[in-house]
């Protein structure tokens, strides 16, 4: 493939912004490569403190101005999370505190500056000695330096150190003692656009380099000066300037100071290089990095020193046959890409003999005596890892090796080793997989360039294929049928429907065209005018994919799209025993996720429709295989939106543990409202108690959830029981409106204002109750007392196992792997709460409720036990 075929698909007209790493995932069945994977973008985001540093902090509890050793438990960013010496592993006092506010010093400032020293309050009850504490602290303490907490580089990481501008010195990619400088220009997320001295007015293909800040080859000016380095740039670049000129270049670089101040925070993070055993003429496999696409035998050509040495791609050919000279990198033990002679066979892998090699199968033993030479052994090489997250299929984002501006979507087809074939996509021209190390420095995780502000080239749309695999939407708005209509014109439409749909490959799986009829009621969920805008049709298509599709452009025309979602959900109990399809709704900013069933066969395509619009409480017709030309079968144009809620609604169970149904006479709506009410406060009092609990009921070294992408257990409805109470109050609303703009009409039914008052005296459910950490009080008449439950040790003491153990013990067994997952102690679980377990754990209401039952009992045998 040619570089300007290359050079173009970075201008292929691509928007960024239609590209969604969480959608293409999702559409193409995919994972990501999880971040752990990518050390060096970890590294480059890390200050230099570390778990474990010591360091000094202003007391905030003391109204006089004293510091105290505290030490670090857990770094993110630039928060740090302290523990005042003197707590060992009691983290009840545990505080986050910024490190570009706080007041932090090195351990010693507050001695030499002479500030007072003095714990707070609660080590001083613990430490009746503390002067000897102190001591002991100030003697054994791992200090932070000082460095990292004062001065310019205070909060910083290494990347932001190197801002565009700033002189470096990279070594030759073909001799170790040959040093050229550069110029940073661009700084992206650790990985730097150089720009070469001298070379102002060329071309870019020959003046700019990209280089990750962590690479072994690039180092501060001055470097290659303190090391007796040959100052000479790359040989392509020696004809495009005179002698003369290059010398007057070297001359500005050996006046260009050095800056000392950030070499230590420069060079923290780089890894040394391990010494080598490779001696000159030994045979290896090798990938060329100019072309990594395939493995070819290489030969070490040179060895510079005990860490570097040069690795040339054997090429048979006559000299006047090869093209571009022959092709050479320099390397280290741990360098990417070469490998020991047969690997690629043990491996599976094909290895491709050199150009000009006469033969029909390349066999190493033949090929070691044809050119007089030694395998490099074994142990020349580090060795494979024996655990590996980087699986087949999974997606990252890679740099193009041809034109290394060009950073794209990846997928990773085969993983050998330490070594994975990747797939670059979104180019113009095929081009063949690239072989990566697992460690490369020119790979990153899903969402890096949209983090960095970067673009990332992506695949187009497959609009053929799309329209090849997903149902056809229709174009045409809607129309208004003439008056010449007649069931006959309706018939002879009808029937080229069915010769479209027999027309398939399998009749079975196909669906019919399903038509949105925008005449017809909509329903308290769905938006009119968004559903007047809908397509005429959806289909004919495969059923899964065509209702898919209708239920999306459904989701997205209501008024709360995730209220929608929700309705439509999975219930445990599949009806249709169909397909479980994921689909998703966004509303202020937090997308909603949930699996919807959806029948596969044509069969069932009409009353899938007819009940699924029954669930969104609109008329029967206003989506399905049927178009509805002017009067609705239904009649749903004359009823008022209160008794169509009444024909039509859902009687869903409106508490947990009423079994499913409803009512069925007026007087069952009128009590129906009188239960609203109560819950309506009890919703208020659970939102407003789930809010502060996410503050104040949450240990400081536990992590919060504030994602953007929640699942429809985390909607605004708490659960399937308040979200039939939202649409409660959108029947009062309904009734509200219509009682204003209709005049007033006798009822026939007496007047029932005492009923609701009463029922809102009656006791609360136990999931609603004030104090959700007091146990269920024993005379409740609606609550069975619980067997007092008799702990053997204390669950302060309990480990992640004990309290598995124990969950297992409970009717809440199937739970325990949470348990295990999340890590949770028993100082954990006495922390949890409804709206704690909820959020964590991704449960509905009831199993929620059981589960917190059994941890109730946990926290009551604990205070009646050992709490003194």
């Amino acid at each position: 493939m040619s570089l300007e075929a290359l050079e173009s698909d970075a201008d292929s007209g691509q928007d960024v912004s239609e590209f969604n790493w969480d959608d293409y995932l999702e559409e193409s069945g995919a994972l990501s490569v999880p971040h752990h994977a990518f050390k060096h973008v970890d590294q480059g985001l890390e200050t230099g403190l570390t778990p474990g540093m010591k360091l000094e902090v202003c007391v905030r509890t003391e109204s006089e101005s004293v510091y105290w050793v505290a030490t670090i438990i857990t770094t993110c960013g630039q928060l740090l999370l302290l523990r005042y010496e003197g707590y060992q592993d009691d983290r009840r006092a545990d505080f986050w505190c910024d490190i570009m506010t706080a007041d932090l010093h090195p351990i010693g400032w507050s001695k030499q500056q002479g500030r007072m020293m003095k714990p707070p309050e609660g080590v001083r009850e613990k430490h009746q000695d503390w002067e000897a504490l102190l001591e002991k602290a100030l003697a054994e303490s791992c200090s932070v330096p000082a460095s990292l907490l004062e001065g310019a580089q205070r909060g910083c990481n290494p990347i932001d150190l190197l801002s565009p501008g700033l002189n470096v010195e990279l070594v030759d990619h073909q001799d170790a003692g040959v040093v050229w400088s550069a110029v940073i220009e661009k700084n992206i997320g650790g990985r730097l656009r150089l720009r070469y001295a001298g070379t102002d007015g060329l071309p870019e293909n020959q003046s700019i380099t990209w280089v990750f800040y962590l690479d072994p080859l690039l180092h501060l000016s001055g470097w290659a000066q303190e090391h007796n380095c040959t100052l000479r740039p790359p040989a392509a670049l020696l004809p495009l300037r005179t002698e003369p000129e290059w010398e007057e270049v070297k001359k500005s670089i050996s006046s260009q100071e050095q800056d000392s101040s950030i070499s230590e925070e420069f060079y923290r993070d780089r890894s040394a290089i391990t010494p080598h055993c490779f001696t000159e003429g030994m045979k290896l496999e090798a990938v060329d990095p100019a072309a990594p696409f395939t493995i070819s035998p290489a030969t070490v050509a040179k060895v510079f020193n005990e860490q570097f040495f040069l690795v040339l791609m054997d090429d048979m050919r006559d000299e006047a046959q090869k093209e571009g000279g022959a092709h050479s990198f320099l390397c280290h033990r741990d360098s990417p890409g070469i490998f020991p002679t047969q690997w690629s066979l043990k491996n599976g892998v094909k290895l491709s003999p050199p150009p000009g090699f006469q033969g029909q199968d390349f066999d190493w033993a033949d090929y070691l005596k044809q050119c007089e030479a030694e395998a490099a052994p074994q142990q020349c090489f580090p060795p494979d890892p024996s655990d590996q997250c980087i699986k087949e299929s999974m997606m990252l984002e890679a740099v193009n090796p041809i034109c290394p501006e060009n950073i794209h979507v990846a997928t990773v087809t085969k993983v050998k080793g330490q070594h994975m074939w990747i797939r670059l996509e979104g180019l113009k021209q095929a081009m063949p997989e690239i072989i990566v190390h697992t460690d490369s420095m020119d790979i990153f995780p899903v969402s890096w360039c949209e983090t960095n502000g970067y673009p990332l080239l992506h695949p187009c749309k497959p609009r053929v294929e799309k329209q090849r695999k997903v149902a056809v939407v229709q174009p045409e708005k809607h129309r208004v049928p003439s008056k010449d209509s007649s069931p006959d014109t309706t018939k002879q439409h009808m029937n080229s429907s069915q010769a479209e749909m027999a027309g398939q490959a399998n009749g079975k799986y196909c669906c019919p065209k399903i038509y949105f009829n925008h005449r017809c009621f909509s329903g308290p969920y769905l938006n009119k005018g968004r559903i007047a805008e809908l397509p005429q049709c959806v289909g004919p298509g495969n059923c899964v994919l065509v209702l898919k599709e209708v239920l999306t452009l459904l989701i997205n025309s209501a008024y709360k799209p995730s209220r929608v979602l929700r309705e439509l959900q999975l219930d445990q109990e599949g009806r249709w025993q169909g397909h479980g399809e994921t689909l998703k709704a966004k509303y202020k900013g937090k997308s909603y996720r949930a699996t919807v069933e959806i029948v596969r066969t044509a069969d069932q395509v009409a009353d899938f429709c007819r009940k699924t619009c029954i669930k969104l409480e609109c008329c029967p017709n206003l989506f399905g295989p049927r178009m509805v030309l002017e009067h609705c079968s239904e009649n749903c144009s004359v009823l008022t939106k209160t008794k169509y809620t009444y024909y039509y609604g859902k009687k869903k169970s409106r508490r947990v543990g009423r079994p499913p149904g409803g009512h069925s006479n007026l007087e069952g709506g009128v009590k129906r409202r009188g239960r609203r009410r109560k819950r309506r406060k009890q919703l208020f009092v659970h939102k407003k108690r789930r809010s502060s609990a996410s503050v104040d009921n949450t240990p400081a070294g536990s992590p919060q959830g504030s994602g953007d992408e929640e699942d429809l257990d985390e909607d605004d409805s708490l659960s399937e029981d308040t979200g039939s109470e939202m649409q409660d109050e959108l029947m009062d609303d309904s009734e509200y409106s219509e009682k204003k703009s209709q005049p007033p009409t006798p009822s026939p039914s007496p007047p029932e204002t005492p009923r609701p008052t009463r029922r809102r005296r009656k006791a609360r459910s136990p999931s609603c109750s004030d104090d959700e950490n007091r146990p269920p009080s024993p005379k409740s008449p609606r609550t069975e007392v619980p067997q007092k439950l008799c702990l053997d040790s204390s669950p302060l003491e309990w480990s992640v196992t004990d309290v598995v153990r124990f969950i297992r013990t409970t009717d809440c067994a199937p739970l325990a792997r949470i348990f295990m997952d999340q890590e949770i102690d028993g100082q954990a679980l006495l922390l949890l709460n409804l709206p704690t377990v909820q959020e964590c754990m991704d449960l509905k209401l009831g199993p929620a409720i059981k589960l917190c039952h059994h941890i109730e009992r946990v926290k009551l045998a604990f205070y009646q036990q050992f709490a003194s």
